[in-house]
């Protein structure tokens, strides 16, 4: 996508670029996770560092749990030579059948594109991968991701453009989010399947890897408890029906992704059983 027609599109559709909201320091929601020294604190909290090297990757995690919002996290991911590192920003479960929903940015050999995968997994059923090409080099500066997560649907998006929609199909077996998330981060070694499938390894000589995050305030409702129901009430705005399914201009943005961007989709996969999954009808 050419750039000034990226921005127009930014201005069109407008809202969700680079301000999630009220800046807030790291601590009032997030905590290290792990990698201990290699989660460093910037700019009075306003922006952390993580670090790998070949001993270890780092994280960091919310301190609350969610069930219900519209998440989002400021990014900038390591350049020059990256193939097999992933950085990762996803809402998990904590449990043996885990609900998951993930950004992971690919790394590549230096000069070659990163690809951007999307995975969710509904009650520790995974394999619903996604691939775009991104239309901007995610090395070069912060840009906006988000997850819209409500009752009806699931919408990832970069900056203001929706790149994926999983609608809410669990009465057909198709399996859908259910339990309350922690929002994370990772930078870690995905070297045996991140890069052209694992066959292109980390080079260390460019060690340490570094991704840079922003923007930890969360638009979230967060559960302290057993019960999530308070979380669907429409007084939070993403439970809103206007988010229950996308705006025709969104519609449209989406459909330009799948058709210009998309370079794998679980659903088209015939060697990967279920040969036809039911949300994917």
């Amino acid at each position: 996508m050419d750039s000034l027609l990226y921005l127009f599109l930014v201005f069109l559709v407008g809202g969700f670029v680079a301000c999630g909201g009220q800046e807030v320091s790291f601590d009032q929601n997030y905590e290290d996770g792990w990698g201990g020294p290699r989660v460093l604190h910037l700019n009075q909290g306003k922006e952390i560092q993580l670090s790998m090297d070949n001993s270890s990757g780092s994280g960091f995690r919310s301190k609350m749990n969610y069930a219900s919002g519209f998440f989002h996290m400021r990014i900038r991911v390591p350049g020059r030579d990256s193939a097999g590192v992933v950085t990762a920003y996803y809402m998990s479960s904590q449990d043996n059948q885990h609900d998951e929903l993930d950004f992971e940015f690919l790394g590549n050999r230096e000069g070659k594109p990163y690809a951007l995968q999307t995975n969710i997994y509904a009650g520790g059923r995974g394999d619903r991968e996604q691939r775009i090409r991104l239309w901007f080099d995610p090395t070069a500066d912060f840009h906006n991701y988000r997850i819209l997560w409500n009752q009806h649907q699931i919408v990832f998006y970069v900056d203001s453009i929706p790149i994926r929609v999983h609608k809410n199909k669990s009465n057909l077996g198709g399996g859908y989010p259910s339990k309350p998330m922690q929002i994370l981060t990772s930078l870690w070694n995905g070297e045996s399947w991140a890069t052209d499938g694992g066959r292109e390894k980390i080079n260390w000589t460019y060690a340490p890897f570094q991704a840079h995050f922003q923007g930890f305030d969360v638009r979230g409702c967060h559960v302290t408890g057993p019960g999530m129901e308070h979380c669907y009430s429409d007084r939070y705005g993403w439970n809103r029906q206007k988010f229950w399914q996308l705006a025709p201009e969104k519609q449209r943005l989406y459909e330009n992704v799948k058709r210009t961007y998309m370079t794998y989709d679980y659903c088209n996969d015939k060697s990967r059983p279920p040969a036809h999954p039911v949300e994917c009808e």
